[in-house]
């Protein structure tokens, strides 16, 4: 039974998971994505996000026990000064985790494990989507007044004239 066991220890002792959390969670900083399969990346999101959000108080409390997760100093520069100014404003759920499929020798389910604001094909799209939706109303807006705007200026033009 699982009494008591809310962790996945993903078959490994303490000192191996959490190294294998802590090198995970580097390169997913570094490289702002990464491959892995379901059960880890199910365990790295919850061990990451409480990271990013400590990044966003950028004092030196926060920094060393940022580092003390990572253990990694590059990670640790690369979270607080492109990542945390990125989701400052993000009251949380940094991480998305996609499904690619299975993987081909043992059939583990694989997924790709990405930092939220960054993925740029996601960023884009969003933005054609709100141009488009200005431009429609912007022509509609642009076509109305010409119609009225003539309409507008012969009764001017004519109560002149009438006096």
């Amino acid at each position: 039974m699982r009494h008591n066991r809310a962790v996945n220890h993903l078959g490994r002792k303490s000192g191996h998971r959490k190294a294998m959390l802590a090198n995970m969670a580097s390169s997913l900083i570094l490289k702002k994505r990464i491959i892995t399969t379901e059960a880890k990346a199910k365990a790295l999101k919850p061990y990451v996000e409480p990271l990013i959000t400590k990044s966003k108080e950028d004092t030196t409390h926060s920094r060393r026990i940022v580092f003390s997760y990572l253990k990694d100093k590059v990670a640790t520069a690369e979270l607080f000064r492109t990542i945390a100014p990125k989701v400052a404003d993000r009251p949380g759920g940094y991480l998305r985790i996609l499904h690619t499929g299975f993987r081909q020798g043992d059939a583990t389910e694989m997924v790709l494990v990405e930092l939220v604001d960054f993925n740029e094909a996601a960023l884009a799209s969003a933005a054609k989507e709100a141009k488009k939706t200005t431009r429609r109303s912007r022509a509609k807006k642009a076509d109305a007044p010409k119609a009225e705007a003539p309409k507008a200026e012969e009764p001017a033009a004519e109560a002149p004239a009438a006096e």
